[in-house]
């Protein structure tokens, strides 16, 4: 089918008061165990490519995305792409034509005045392309290699009503939010701020976004999606499926050298792990039949 527009995907979960699960994809392994997993638990999703995926990739976007986009258009359930933690300008004007219908402008790591400016004028021009348009307010914390933020560190966590402030001096349609998640946690032992969740889900429009969504355990999940969450974006979870059955594998089968034989059980894995996230933790299961 047609690649969904994310900005829809996001706004059918506000309404059925659930989730759009979001995994960010690196490998085409990633991509078609995301679609599988979506496809086994009947819902829709978003495959997302971040900044750090392309420069994975030797800097160079298109081949990953167009990868994503001929396995979306051939799926069984509503598929968009969306370009994750975009920090470059350069990159962010590369995704229309890339077909990604939706990118996460990240310019958190700046003073708050220098990242409502910046995220603005990404927004102007986001919209000005008919992309759907995400930033973040407060730090997540824990990406490229840097630790979590203390609890009580300046920035660790996003205020209500400098959110408020944010989301209408910006013009984003989606705010990722600072509640205690941190990214590439190995480990799901992150505990949520959910008092602080509902504030932000009082005082905001706009949907809100979990990042660093693997380090959470399942009933943090649940009761994030129940305090306002609207997506929730998923990375390391996969990244320790796909590891830990390739490692299991190769223990098991030393003299094995075709990575085709590995490759298949690390997207296996994969997929049975979205499709466990979906249904079990976001809810999203049954909200597209598959065709």
């Amino acid at each position: 089918m047609p690649l969904a527009p994310t900005g829809e995907l996001v706004a059918r979960a506000v309404e059925d008061r659930s989730a759009v699960a979001a995994f960010n994809v690196i490998t085409l392994e990633h991509i078609e165990a995301v679609i599988a997993g979506a496809e086994a638990a009947g819902a829709p999703v978003v495959l997302q490519v971040s900044e750090n995926a392309v420069k994975f990739r030797y800097g160079r976007l298109l081949p990953l995305a167009r990868a994503a986009r001929a396995a979306a258009e051939r799926a069984a359930v509503p598929v968009s792409l969306h370009l994750d933690h975009v920090q470059s300008d350069e990159l962010l004007r590369q995704a229309p034509g890339a077909g990604f219908s939706s990118v996460m402008y990240d310019a958190a790591r700046l003073p708050y005045p220098d990242n409502l400016a910046a995220t603005r004028t990404a927004a102007d021009w986001a919209h000005s392309q008919g992309l759907y348009i995400e930033a973040e307010l407060g730090e997540v914390g824990g990406k490229d290699g840097r630790p979590p933020l203390d609890a009580h560190a300046p920035g660790a966590r996003t205020d209500p009503a400098q959110a408020r402030d944010f989301v209408g001096g910006t013009g984003v349609d989606a705010l990722a939010v600072a509640v205690g998640s941190a990214h590439a946690m190995t480990t799901r032992t992150a505990a949520l701020d959910h008092a602080l969740l509902k504030r932000l889900s009082a005082a905001l429009s706009v949907p809100l976004v979990l990042h660093g969504s693997s380090g959470v355990p399942d009933a943090g999940l649940v009761e994030a999606v129940a305090g306002g969450i609207a997506k929730v974006n998923v990375g390391t979870a996969l990244n320790i499926a796909m590891t830990g059955a390739i490692r299991e594998f190769l223990a098991a089968h030393p003299e094995a050298v075709d990575s085709r034989k590995y490759l298949s059980v690390g997207r296996e894995a994969m997929a049975l792990e979205v499709r466990r996230l979906i249904a079990v933790v976001t809810g999203a299961a049954g909200a597209a039949t598959p065709s």
